[in-house]
């Protein structure tokens, strides 16, 4: 509500409007907002990886994710490994052994005996493709190396460029690529 001053002649001048500082500049409140959007990320990739493991011990690969992720969900560090353990049992049944949670939260696993017996057989039966697998997208490749002057003295360039040229179309003819 404005009020008004008098002036000694009597006439009424409105008083200045003083801001309310309480409210927030439209920036203040953006900047808010930024901030609570950046805090509420659960976990950054680094964080979500299946690494390989670090020792032997820990077994194939191993997953941190719990550590980071238990600070940011209120829960414990054991409690959200069981959590994450519990979603991943379904994916990896046939490939992975019971994924065993170590120290305060750190899920190892450890791949099967028998997935890896079928996996190399598979790879030796497969005498086309060496285990390669195809491209899932066939996607148009230009490889452009050297095609030195028949006429002209060879020197060790033109088949350094050559053998490169020559081992990079090789690489995508057996990705399945035109």
């Amino acid at each position: 509500m404005n009020k008004k001053k008098k002036t000694s002649e009597g006439d009424a001048i409105p008083a200045p409007v003083e801001e309310d500082p309480q409210l927030l500049t439209q920036e203040q409140k953006d900047e808010i907002g930024n901030a609570a959007a950046e805090a509420a990320k659960l976990f950054g990739v680094e964080e979500t990886m299946v690494t390989p493991a670090t020792r032997l011990e820990f077994g194939d690969y191993q997953c941190n994710a719990a550590v980071g992720l238990s600070k940011n969900v209120a829960m414990a560090p054991m409690d959200c490994a069981i959590k994450i353990v519990e979603g991943l049992r379904p994916l990896i049944g046939d490939i992975m052994e019971e994924p065993e949670i170590a120290g305060p939260g750190f899920i190892n696993l450890r791949f099967k005996k028998e997935h890896l017996e079928r996996s190399v057989e598979s790879m030796a039966k497969d005498t086309k493709r060496r285990a390669v697998p195809l491209a899932g997208k066939k996607l148009k490749i230009v490889v452009d190396f050297s095609s030195p002057n028949i006429a002209k003295e060879m020197l060790v360039g033109h088949l350094r460029s050559t053998i490169i040229g020559d081992t990079l179309s090789n690489v995508r003819s057996s990705l399945d690529m035109r």
